[in-house]
């Protein structure tokens, strides 16, 4: 067996040449391992690291196909998963950089994690990610800021923005995100890599002691690749019906075959706005530019409203209350564990996420049950879109990377095109769809001043099928690979 450089050389290349014995995951693991201890200092993808553990993964792999075992699809593939509510035994797991939790450790797996290595992947260490992941930068108090390989001086976007940052930059072909606002979407919008978010309930997520926690707004896992190629490899390991989850679907969809399908016909709905959403004219015209692809690969486009009558700041606002039960409960579960993070560790947590919990904790029942109507409506407005559409399409993110800070607390920008918005979230037209539950995907839509523009695909609830095969007609007709040349030629500091 041989090697040459690696860096860039998909998931489903990597699992094929081991498969075929032209490259043995022994070398595959030591050359991954060799280019994060290189360029990972320079970027803070990465915050844990497992060498050892993965050296002897790999040696275990290299012996499962010298013997001619059946392999699964991510056979000896280097992966990461991202350090919030992200777990694998004997790990530490710090929710997003709480100083209080440095030394916690895991006792068991998240499903990501223990399905991915069940399809042959192998985890080499965990993601930079925001205290709790209530923003779409990477920032905290523990580890810093993760930086953008595209410019790093800028940040990557979050919550999993080390996952991101790791995949563009070459360090691994496939990285976990987790995604309750946008947190698998926003990042690869940023990084110029492909994320994909299922449908809810296709990527089973197993919580405790609130089994329905994941409902309010839905939250996801998924894959964070530079092919949708390897995005569709990864969901072929990642879903399916887990007892575990009251609300995961018993069905499983063939997304590398929906990847070979044409888009003849489709008709694709463009939002350049959602209707609400100030929307930088950088980013605005390179995703005009890029929805294009698709009259080209024979769908019809056609631009819509899509009928949302709340403001910006309203939605964003009723995303921070959606999210707090989830929070809150954390945070009691801790407490009943005997650690209080309120009383004892206010100084870990950022003051803008300490004025959402304590909003959170003034929320009546009936406070909850109005949002719950607001989000209705949001959900008729998008569904609207589907009665007479396959697809919608929208920029991803409204502004272009925002620069890092060096105090733990990186926050986005405090305006678009002159309006405010809320600097957590607020420039990102992804949380929408958690209210929702649709499937959506974040793809590389071109550059703008050197920096990565995303596009955001929409396909009607459980067509991810369709998502997927509009995702691989655009990279086909659009290719980005020639985009990481950027990331790959930057000097190191």
């Amino acid at each position: 067996m041989g090697t040459d450089d690696l860096s860039y050389v998909t998931a489903a290349e990597l699992a094929h040449r081991i498969r075929s014995k032209q490259v043995s995951p022994v070398e595959v693991m030591d050359q991954t391992i060799a280019r994060i201890e290189a360029r990972n200092p320079s970027l803070n993808a990465l915050i844990f690291t497992d060498f050892a553990s993965a050296r002897a993964e790999a040696r275990n792999a290299e012996d499962a196909v010298m013997r001619g075992d059946q392999l699964p699809p991510l056979h000896g593939v280097p992966a990461a998963i991202k350090d919030l509510f992200d777990f694998k035994p004997g790990w530490p797991t710090t929710y997003g950089g709480v100083r209080a939790l440095k030394h916690n450790i895991a006792q068991f797996y998240c499903v990501f994690a223990e399905r991915i290595e069940r399809g042959g992947a192998i985890l080499v260490g965990k993601t930079n990610a925001p205290v709790m992941g209530l923003r779409g930068i990477t920032d905290n108090y523990l580890f810093g800021a993760t930086n953008n390989p595209f410019d790093t001086s800028r940040n990557p976007g979050g919550s999993s923005g080390g996952s991101a940052a790791a995949v563009a930059d070459g360090l691994l072909p496939l990285a976990e995100g987790t995604d309750a606002g946008g947190s698998i979407r926003i990042p690869a919008a940023w990084c110029g890599v492909y994320g994909y978010k299922a449908s809810f309930g296709r990527v089973p997520v197993v919580m405790r002691p609130n089994a329905f926690a994941i409902d309010l707004p839905f939250v996801f896992e998924g894959p964070i690749t530079r092919t949708v190629e390897d995005a569709a490899l990864a969901m072929s390991v990642l879903d399916g019906y887990d007892p575990r989850d009251p609300l995961a679907l018993d069905e499983t969809v063939d997304y590398v075959a929906a990847t070979r399908r044409s888009i003849q016909g489709m008709r694709i709905a463009y939002s350049p706005d959602l209707d609400v959403y100030p929307i930088d004219p950088r980013v605005a015209e390179a995703v005009k530019r890029a929805v294009s692809a698709f009259a080209d690969a024979g769908a019809v486009v056609e631009e819509v409203k899509v009928g949302i009558r709340l403001n910006q700041r309203e939605l964003s606002d009723l995303w921070y209350r959606l999210m707090m039960p989830l929070n809150l409960g954390t945070i009691e579960a801790h407490k009943s564990w005997g650690q209080d993070f309120l009383r004892d560790n206010r100084d870990d947590f950022p003051p803008e996420y300490l004025h959402w919990i304590e909003q959170g904790l003034a929320m009546s029942a009936a406070d909850q049950r109005r949002d719950q109507v607001l989000r209705t409506e949001i959900y008729d407005a998008i569904q609207s879109i589907f009665t007479t559409h396959d697809l919608l399409v929208t920029p991803t993110v409204a502004t272009l990377p925002v620069r890092n800070q060096p105090d733990g607390n990186t926050l986005g920008p405090q305006e678009v095109n002159g309006e405010a918005v809320d600097q957590g979230i607020g420039w990102c037209l992804t949380y929408p769809f958690n209210f929702t539950g649709h499937p959506a995907a974040s793809i590389p839509a071109g550059l703008a001043d050197g920096l990565p523009v995303g596009m955001q695909i929409i396909g009607r609830r459980y067509a991810d099928a369709d998502v997927f095969a509009a995702s691989a007609a655009f990279e086909r007709l659009r290719p980005w690979v020639d985009t990481y040349k950027i990331c790959q030629q930057r000097p190191l500091a």
